[in-house]
């Protein structure tokens, strides 16, 4: 009977011997498995992620606006510049995606840019259907701040805006501001014809008109939709009726390059009022046969090349300095990535780069931002856009051949509603192919 009591104590004092070196052994585990913590504590602040700031950047690279791009990423560069491409002690990275100017290119490269590339936020986009691209992707990372670039179409804010998405530059709408009234009032232009691409910047560059125009007492006999990037308008010029005082042309790039000369080769005499990207830079700043036959168009926009004030002088005088191979004057997509950039790095100085809670306080810096700009005062609304000063202008020929836009009148403040209440504005619809009339 005693033996296998004895072999049973033998078998207990070996489990117990067991369970001790099981112990002991699961405590160095403990204390080994503690040490990788602390490391990574320590080297931490020494990681990229510690020292740079990682800003995506969505612009054109190919298509009818590609020109327009690399003049984005110019004005960029300008802001960059005058913060020494450092926050703090954190330097500025850029991470560059290049689009074709459509929404589905922008979709594509704002979503790498945000998962894959883990940017802390993202500027751009430049063209109209990638604003709204963008801007509702930006409801679906509410964490991420999403700055404008030149994207003009104006129901990026003004209709259902996310929370997280910042437009410091302005809006088709804003841009056409004082020039339907002016053209009806002293140019003497009653009734014209639009033509535009059919999307959603020349909807508020033609409804932001109209809205001037038609009050004023003008009429529209005619509108020409085009598709974006178009290159071959003989199917339009001949359509286009000659009883009429002008054409407001609403084009961008090449596009709007192609048209003019086309309508000047086939002699078409209406005289030209010109959409905000019509007769910028990008374009008077070509030879052609048009040259002569955009002499004296009427336009506005955010900018005017021979603003005296010593702001804009002095920020042409670094762009052409600093890109001497650029247009002979910064172009509105310069001038917007411009002011969109400086801000975003005005916010991250005050807030000293914290992207923590949901970049909260880098959310708050920038709602509240106000700065002077090389075109006047910039502030948000409630929408997150900006009210700016507008500039209407005329093309007009410096003593050395060269066309540019001169200044005729500086409008003040001016809002994504023109003024109007915005209750009063929203009622007249989203502006589109059929909206807004003359009726």
């Amino acid at each position: 009977m005693s033996q296998p009591f004895r072999s049973t104590a033998r078998s207990l004092s070996g489990l117990t011997l067991l369970v001790i070196l099981l112990t002991l052994s699961l405590a160095a585990c403990g204390d080994n498995a503690a040490q990788p913590a602390a490391v990574t504590t320590t080297v931490a602040p020494t990681t990229a992620a510690a020292t740079e700031i990682k800003i995506g950047v969505i612009y054109t690279t190919s298509g009818s606006t590609a020109s327009l791009g690399q003049d984005a990423l110019r004005g960029m560069e300008l802001a960059l510049a005058e913060f020494g491409g450092k926050i703090g002690d954190r330097k500025i990275t850029l991470v560059k995606e290049g689009t074709d100017a459509t929404s589905a290119m922008a979709r594509t490269a704002v979503r790498k840019l945000v998962e894959q590339d883990n940017v802390d936020l993202v500027i751009g986009p430049l063209s109209g259907d990638e604003g709204l691209a963008v801007r509702n992707y930006a409801r679906t990372q509410p964490n991420k701040v999403f700055i404008n670039g030149s994207s003009a179409a104006q129901d990026a804010t003004l209709r259902d805006p996310a929370p997280n998405f910042y437009r410091f530059s302005t809006d088709g709408v804003q841009r056409m501001a004082g020039l339907g009234s002016y053209v009806y009032q002293t140019k003497n232009y009653k009734r014209i014809v639009t033509l535009a691409e059919d999307y959603s910047y020349p909807y508020s560059q033609v409804g932001g008109f109209m809205t001037e125009f038609c009050k004023a007492g003008g009429k529209v006999a005619q509108k020409f939709w085009v598709p974006q990037g178009t290159s071959d308008f003989s199917a339009i010029v001949p359509s286009i009726p000659t009883d009429i005082d002008a054409i407001l042309v609403v084009l961008t790039g090449s596009s709007a390059v192609n048209f003019l000369k086309q309508y000047d080769l086939t002699g078409g005499k209406a005289p030209l009022i010109g959409g905000t990207s019509t007769v910028d830079q990008a374009v008077l700043g070509l030879k052609g046969s048009f040259y002569e036959r955009v002499l004296g168009t009427p336009t506005s926009s955010a900018i005017s090349d021979n603003n005296t004030d010593p702001a804009w002088v002095q920020f042409v005088q670094s762009y052409k300095t600093k890109f001497p191979e650029g247009f002979p004057s910064p172009s509105i997509q310069a001038h917007s990535y411009y002011v969109n950039t400086k801000a975003a790095l005005l916010g991250l100085k005050q807030v000293n780069g914290d992207f923590s809670n949901g970049s909260q306080k880098f959310k708050e810096a920038l709602s509240n931002l106000q700065f002077d700009s090389p075109t006047g005062p910039i502030k948000l609304d409630k929408n997150r856009n900006a009210i700016v000063n507008i500039y209407l202008n005329e093309v007009d020929k410096r003593p050395d051949g060269s066309l540019y836009t001169r200044l005729i009148k500086t409008i003040p403040n001016v809002s994504q509603t023109l003024g109007l209440p915005e209750a009063d504005f929203l009622g007249l619809g989203v502006f589109g192919r059929d909206n807004p009339t003359c009726a």
